[in-house]
């Protein structure tokens, strides 16, 4: 199938073209960062197509892609862009990859564990809490041709959580709070867009908490 991943440069976004590219498919990833080294490994070369751009300028959006599946993994945090980058640049390039596209069956949106407790920045809760609304309001629209769900993560090991990942007494802390004892690697998150994506085809309109259990003792844990 042919799959259009925003955000493919990094963190779960990279993972999950990984993942999509290892099962075969097609995958053109969008991002404003070169594609990483190991997406333009030669064992995936004619498989994976990087395109340069913003999801906040659609004159920068990919031209004669078709996606079947779209993933929107794009997204910043805490950056005073969040509600565009995160909410609006998801409805944009949903409105268009998929909306628009009779060819598309499947979006996975990656939403936040934050928009089921509230507990992060102000604007980047809010604009994941967009995205679970969004995530139903497509849901709605693109029924029966298709599905649309998000997987809402909790603490993922990506680069963007490095300030309390190196941190040993904020992470001792976070720990306390994380019933499984440990975050989620981004591979484990790409199987499960994976999964919902392409596996599922009879669920719609949900958002999946996959957290470790965090959400039960929800108290956000940052760096002054």
């Amino acid at each position: 199938m042919i799959v259009l991943i925003t955000g493919a440069s990094g963190g779960i976004g990279s993972a999950t073209a990984e993942c999509f590219l290892k099962k075969g498919h097609e995958v053109h990833g969008f991002d404003s960062q070169p594609a990483p080294e190991r997406l333009l490994e030669e064992s995936f070369e004619g498989h994976y197509t990087h395109h340069f751009g913003d999801v906040l300028n659609p004159s920068t959006f990919p031209e004669h892609v078709v996606p079947e599946i779209l993933v929107n993994c794009a997204g910043v945090q805490e950056s005073g862009r969040d509600i565009d980058v995160n909410l609006k640049g998801t409805i944009q390039i949903t409105e268009k990859y998929a909306i628009q596209n009779e060819n598309c069956v499947s979006v996975v949106n990656v939403g936040s564990a934050s928009a089921h407790t509230g507990s992060e920045f102000p604007e980047y809760a809010a604009s994941k809490g967009g995205v679970m609304a969004y995530t139903k309001n497509v849901a709605l629209r693109m029924a029966p041709r298709g599905i649309c769900n998000s997987i809402d993560a909790g603490g993922v090991r990506t680069d963007l959580n490095r300030v309390v990942m190196d941190d040993p007494e904020l992470w001792n802390e976070i720990m306390d709070l994380t019933p499984l004892k440990r975050w989620a690697e981004p591979e484990e998150i790409a199987e499960w867009i994976y999964f919902v994506g392409v596996t599922n085809r009879f669920m719609t309109g949900q958002c999946l908490l996959i957290d470790g259990g965090e959400a039960g003792n929800a108290k956000f844990v940052w760096k002054d």
